[in-house]
């Protein structure tokens, strides 16, 4: 039997081999169409990480066979967060910014004003996705948003997320509980990247990390979230948004 709650490491969760979502959705007739492809969307401006953790959590336990999937568009004040199989020495000098431990996979990584956070909560049995389809669809979507801009983003089978050359401007953790997803993804638009070097960003010593803002990119928060929300929700299938 499979455990019912499982953990994807944003950081080492080793050679992916994913397919697509599009690949694998076959649509069944005994699902309501409003299950499968409506979307509700909320922006919540910039919360704490802690109270957001609690409501994702409240929201997952919560939802029955016909709640519709939800995107949550947030910043965070400024937090160090550290993932399920995080390890100390990857926290280097946190200094003044609080370091909370999450129940997302992967190690430690830094949430701020001017990133862009998109929480998924999906029910992916659903959905009829694996948690590698998931990674994959987030990281293509992405992928698809810094074309837009002229930006060619690239993900990497051994160090999940999005990056521009070797640095990285998109992050993800997930964690998945009765098929259901919550946590998500984080995307820099222009923010304040000296906190990354107070850590080892996912586990990695002196990687690189970027932002919108630094390559070029003048565009608000708002506007990069739209763009996202459109990425997301075309490759997941998703044709109603409320």
């Amino acid at each position: 039997m499979l455990p019912s709650v499982s953990s994807y490491d944003a950081g080492h969760f080793g050679p992916l081999e994913m397919s697509g979502s599009h690949d694998l959705k076959t649509k069944n007739p005994n699902i309501k169409k409003l299950d499968t492809q409506n979307l509700r969307v909320k922006n919540l401006g910039i919360t704490q990480y802690q109270d957001t953790l609690r409501c994702m959590r409240e929201f997952t336990d919560a939802r029955i066979g016909d709640t519709p999937d939800e995107f949550w568009l947030l910043q965070h004040y400024p937090v160090f967060t550290q993932g399920q199989a995080g390890k100390k020495e990857h926290i280097l000098d946190p200094g003044d910014i609080p370091v909370v431990q999450s129940d997302r996979g992967g190690q430690v990584t830094y949430h701020g004003p001017g990133q862009l956070v998109c929480y998924l909560l999906i029910d992916i049995k659903r959905k009829q996705l694996g948690v590698r389809d998931l990674v994959n669809g987030i990281e293509r979507s992405v992928i698809r948003l810094l074309a837009g801009y002229g930006i060619d983003g690239q993900a990497k089978a051994e160090a999940p997320g999005v990056y521009v050359g070797d640095a990285k401007i998109a992050a993800l953790g997930l964690r998945v509980r009765r098929a259901r997803s919550y946590h998500g993804l984080s995307l820099n638009v222009s923010m304040d990247l000296e906190p990354y070097g107070r850590i080892n960003p996912c586990g990695y010593a002196d990687l690189e990390v970027t932002d919108l803002a630094s390559l070029g990119v003048d565009e608000d928060l708002s506007s990069v979230s739209a763009r996202l929300v459109e990425q997301l929700a075309a490759y997941f299938g998703y044709d109603s948004i409320t």
